[in-house]
């Protein structure tokens, strides 16, 4: 099963994910764990990702693309993987097409977790008062301009992958274990 997550800051992608890892056996794949562990193992690439990250700067999508082409190629990528995070752009969607396809394998499904703006920020604003503020983004600020710039870098994928006839909708406002069903059931036997 090879998947792609899609879904605004807070929908419950990581969540989701986590389930999905135990029910198909598969990694799931971050392309901020993917960047740090090339970082951490001293890959060519992660050596180079590591000089921009160190001066401050973002790291390329052609470094992004090439570190993710690596992990793909890991031994428990062979039987699937669910892509989180990755891609953010219809530039990074083509490019991770081509090395799909250069790998000879190919997209099950791409995940649309559909969620209400409004609705997501009074969850992460919750969820900043149970936990202490512990993290930095729970705070509606901070949220509403990762909506922002999920609406404007990220959305666009949604029709992209509904052209290709891989787009599958559920809605991320139901409870968990009803969006784990509605995922479940949209994906391909």
């Amino acid at each position: 099963m090879r998947l792609i997550l899609l879904g605004p800051p807070g929908a419950g992608k990581g969540t989701q994910a986590k389930i999905l890892v135990e029910a198909y056996g598969i990694p799931q794949l971050s392309t901020g764990d993917i960047l740090r562990a090339a970082i951490a193992a001293k890959t060519p690439l992660g050596l180079e990702a590591k000089a921009i990250v160190d001066r401050g700067d973002l790291v390329s999508n052609e470094i992004v693309n090439g570190i993710v082409s690596e992990r793909l190629d890991a031994d428990d990528c062979k039987p699937g993987f669910i892509l989180d995070g990755f891609p953010r752009t219809i530039a990074q969607a083509e490019a991770l097409a081509g090395m799909l396809k250069d790998k000879g394998v190919a997209l099950d499904a791409v995940i649309e977790i559909k969620a209400n703006a409004d609705e997501l920020v009074r969850r992460v604003i919750q969820r900043g008062k149970e936990s202490g503020g512990a993290r930095a983004d729970d705070n509606e600020e901070v949220l509403r301009k990762r909506l922002d710039v999920y609406q404007e870098q990220t959305a666009p994928l949604v029709a992209f992958y509904a052209e290709k006839g891989l787009l599958r909708p559920v809605d991320g406002m139901e409870p968990v274990d009803a969006v784990t069903a509605a995922i479940k059931a949209a994906l391909p036997n």
